[in-house]
């Protein structure tokens, strides 16, 4: 699969004639998409997201992105997105699914109350614990793609500089447990009552270390009270802040990748 998008394609053509049955009303383009172009669409129907890959890497795992979060449906305490996946006329996936109402950790984080982080601090957790608890007995071959290979061919497919340590260490600790792969706050969503009502962006996700889910949450910076709440809820720390470490690379690399590439996204989340 070797097909992706740019911003010079006719994205706004592309999602009217596959919203050929609702009515259009706006178009909006969301700026911090790292993978994928994401445009918010409205419609007399509802709001809805498509995300575009932006390379044959990105392309290729839009795919694996669809199939997790529909596995995964219904099979936690949390919504995660009904995925629908399409192919423009030349055979390029792209994906949509409904938008979940509400903010984004990352967005409210330093805006919560002490009880609010508490109870974010242990939805996050149970999330976690629910998500690596899921039976793969019976799920699709590309739902357990090893983390540590995914992460493994994003270094080599984006970096300049290779992080083999960090590699080794991931492969030398997996687990044959469903992960996010990619548990940052802006992945987690808060209803109106700052309550998590929901978990997004499955492309990273397969089979390795719930740790990796554990230290991907305190990668990026956050208050200290909710930190130590969060982690209270697990063990093996020396293992937790390795893989942190290893995830903090990991953004950087990625990071540079994308100032190269592509500088109109917004990092300031980073």
């Amino acid at each position: 699969m070797s097909g992706f998008f740019t911003t010079s394609d006719p994205l706004d053509k592309i999602i009217k004639e596959t919203f050929s049955d609702k009515k259009v009303l706006e178009i909006k383009h969301i700026l911090t998409g790292w993978t994928n172009i994401v445009m918010e669409v409205t419609t007399d129907k509802g709001a809805y997201f498509f995300r575009f890959p932006r390379n044959p890497f990105w392309s290729k795992m839009i795919v694996k992105d669809a199939a997790v979060c529909n596995f995964v449906d219904g099979k936690t305490s949390y919504y995660t997105p009904q995925m629908k996946l399409y192919y423009d006329d030349k055979k390029r996936p792209f994906s949509v699914h409904k938008k979940i109402e509400g903010y984004t950790l990352g967005d409210r984080i330093y805006h919560l109350s002490h009880t609010a982080l508490m109870g974010v601090a242990y939805d996050t957790a149970k999330f976690i614990k629910e998500l690596s608890g899921i039976d793969l007995s019976d799920a699709p071959k590309i739902v357990k793609y090893p983390l540590s290979d995914f992460l493994h061919e994003l270094d080599y497919e984006h970096y300049k500089e290779h992080i083999d340590t960090d590699h080794e260490y991931i492969k030398s600790t997996e687990m044959d447990k469903l992960v996010h792969g990619d548990l940052n706050l802006g992945n987690i969503l808060l209803d109106e009552k700052d309550h998590v009502v929901g978990i997004i962006d499955f492309c990273f996700a397969g089979t390795g270390n719930p740790n990796m889910d554990v230290a991907r949450i305190v990668s990026r910076p956050a208050p200290k009270d909710f930190e130590d709440a969060f982690l209270s809820y697990f063990d093996n720390m020396s293992e937790i802040k390795r893989m942190k470490t290893a995830w903090q690379h990991i953004d950087n690399g990625y990071a540079e990748h994308i100032r190269e590439k592509f500088p109109e996204i917004n990092l300031n989340q980073l």
